[in-house]
């Protein structure tokens, strides 16, 4: 039997998002903190300097449609962030500064982060 709403759900809010400082619970890199650099799919993020591996690469030639002279790339060791998943990480509040879980608290027409210790909105000036 289908499932009938009088009125429609609100939208959800993330959990972690882009610039959000946090902790990383496990793992090689446990205890350390940092930004969140991108989310990449709906369960995994990027911490900046956080699960760093070694890519070697090898110089290569990049021609361009109106390079008379190819340009040659640079070969190297490149050092990239991992992603981590979404469960190894915690929020920590920009408040208090503690690692913290995040609720979701209706304000006006608007759904928001708020920290579980302080009960602070966790959204940052000039974000929604």
């Amino acid at each position: 039997m289908p499932r009938t709403t009088s009125q429609p759900r609100p939208t959800k809010v993330p959990e972690i998002r882009r610039g959000d400082e946090v902790l990383v619970l496990s793992g090689k890199d446990a205890g350390k903190r940092g930004t969140i650099d991108r989310v990449v799919a709906p369960d995994r993020v990027v911490v900046e300097g956080i699960n760093v591996a070694k890519r070697h690469t090898k110089p290569r030639r990049q021609q361009r449609a109106g390079d008379r002279m190819p340009r040659i790339q640079q070969g190297g060791i490149l050092d990239i962030a991992q992603p981590l998943h979404m469960s190894n990480v915690m929020v920590i509040c920009p408040s208090c500064g503690q690692p913290t879980r995040v609720k979701h608290r209706e304000i006006g027409d608007k759904n928001v982060r708020v920290c579980g210790n302080c009960g602070e909105q966790l959204n940052r000036e000039g974000r929604a």
